[in-house]
């Protein structure tokens, strides 16, 4: 479960969150100050290098990743590949411009059937 975290921007994991706060810290990103802690994260697709999956794994460690993320256009290999060495639940949808006016809802991502339940708006 986690409250959504949604941006149309891509994220760049290796150079714009901060992998022991899970804070967003690119001052040129739309989320900077955000934390990614217990969310469910929406946006496109990760950039940047593959090093990023590693901050994905990075971010789990120290107790600050996402509970879940949802790419709206790709799932992309940064992107999937972290989600897998660190056990968090992916998905992707074609829906996810649906999604943006839920920001700051709880909601649980269910990976294994496609589904996210908004818990509270």
């Amino acid at each position: 479960m986690g409250r959504i975290v949604h941006t149309k921007n891509p994220l760049n994991f290796l150079s714009s969150v901060d992998t022991y706060t899970g804070v967003i810290s690119d001052p040129l990103h739309d989320l900077i100050g955000i934390s990614l802690k217990n969310s469910i994260l929406i946006f496109p697709y990760a950039i940047g290098s593959s090093v990023g999956a590693y901050s994905i794994f990075a971010l789990k460690a120290h107790g600050v990743a996402p509970s879940g993320i949802i790419c709206t256009i790709k799932a992309d290999i940064t992107t999937a590949s972290g989600c897998a060495i660190a056990g968090i639940p992916l998905a992707r949808t074609i829906n996810g411009d649906q999604l943006q006016g839920l920001s700051e809802a709880e909601a649980i991502l269910d990976a294994n059937n496609g589904s996210l339940k908004i818990n509270k708006v």
